[in-house]
């Protein structure tokens, strides 16, 4: 498998089972209707140990461009290979929010809420306010990936993967992810991930969602922008300690 197909399966698989389970959790007539917070966070820490698992022995397990970028701040990965891992990413991204829609496409039909339709796609703020917004995503990432920068040291050192996580990274990362959710995902959704947030955002503007509402564009650079700026934070906080 090369990185790019690997990067492109393993963000496929992110999107599909994390959005999925919001999909379940807030669309009319599934069976985990309402089932809350707590089922949303583990399902998205296992969609990533998935994504990771079947990714990581062959493009090291980024998932997720602001991931791609800190390496590469970082001087762990090559600025070359950048565009590339990004483009796999949203395609990933795409497909998996693509596959969500035409599993639950009965239940965003009789959903009549816009924005629940929206969420199942994309994430959104508890009260906006764009600055703290930002900032929130700012943070989140900046965790994510400070904490992940150990996590590749140990892989690296001892394997022979691509920069990034190898398979062993996939039980931390998992409960890393798990825990932003539970502590910092109230207030946005917690996207720290760019395609997490824009590939099913535009799926959901191309895709016959019955009953759609807009896309909140307005808001969408905010978990674009946010994770970039935590990564870059986190990449230069680092390296200044290392």
């Amino acid at each position: 498998m090369t990185p790019f197909t690997a990067e492109f399966l393993g963000t496929a698989i992110l999107i599909l089972l994390g959005n999925g389970v919001v999909a379940n959790v807030v669309l009319t007539g599934t069976k985990g209707n309402g089932s809350g917070w707590i089922v949303i966070t583990t399902a998205w820490a296992l969609a990533v140990f998935a994504g990771v698992v079947v990714s990581a022995p062959y493009s090291g397990a980024h998932l997720n461009p602001a991931v791609t970028f800190a390496l590469a701040i970082s001087g762990k990965f090559q600025w070359i290979q950048v565009p590339t891992y990004i483009l796999a990413q949203m395609l990933g991204a795409m497909l998996g929010s693509s596959i969500v829609w035409l599993k639950y496409k009965d239940h965003f039909a009789i959903t009549e809420d816009k924005g629940l339709k929206l969420a199942a796609f994309c994430t959104g703020p508890a009260i906006r306010n764009k600055l703290s917004n930002l900032i929130s995503e700012i943070i989140g990432s900046f965790v994510l990936l400070f904490v992940m920068f150990y996590f590749t040291n140990a892989e690296i050192v001892n394997t022979k993967t691509p920069v990034g996580l190898g398979s062993l990274g996939a039980i931390p990362v998992m409960f890393l992810i798990w825990a932003i959710g539970l502590s910092r995902g109230g207030t946005t959704g917690y996207a720290i991930n760019p395609v997490r947030d824009l590939g099913p955002r535009i799926k959901y503007a191309i895709l016959p969602v019955a009953g759609k509402g807009n896309g909140d564009w307005s808001y969408a650079w905010i978990p674009v922008l946010g994770p970039m700026i935590g990564a870059a934070f986190a990449a230069w906080f680092y390296l200044a300690l290392n």
